[in-house]
């Protein structure tokens, strides 16, 4: 397996907006923002509700948890192959992400995932990141 993804990544921006998200991601929690106007989950994290428009919006803790909906494996890499996709989250929203403890060629559509938090460069928050769920 490469190892691309476990070195530092480079830091978020964290905006006034998102920083609840990054704190609780310092902290090992995932969070949603939830639009209480139409009960819709999104991502990103944003005041303003994509759908309505709504400025009801609250953040929710997340699991974490979802399936992948696609990827694409990069194999042109001086650190060997990695993957990144979208994963669609248990509450609905797709985010785009990278994969990480598992070999590109073992993704599949519709494979469970988890939340990870990976560590980013100087001192920014850990940014999230998916690897599969253990199969029980």
């Amino acid at each position: 397996m490469s190892d691309v993804m476990s070195r530092p990544i480079p830091a978020p921006a964290v905006t006034l907006e998102s920083k609840p998200f990054w704190d609780a991601a310092a902290q090992g929690r995932f969070l949603v923002k939830r639009c209480t106007a139409c009960s819709k989950a999104h991502w990103y994290p944003r005041t303003i509700c994509p759908f309505c428009a709504s400025d009801a919006t609250v953040w929710e803790e997340s699991a974490g948890e979802g399936e992948v909906y696609t990827f694409s494996i990069m194999r042109r890499s001086p650190t060997g192959p990695y993957a990144i996709g979208y994963v669609t989250l248990d509450e609905g929203p797709r985010m785009l992400t990278n994969f990480v403890d598992v070999e590109p060629e073992a993704l599949r559509i519709g494979l469970r995932v988890k939340v990870r938090f990976q560590p980013t460069e100087g001192d920014g928050p850990p940014a999230p990141v998916f690897a599969p769920i253990a199969e029980q």
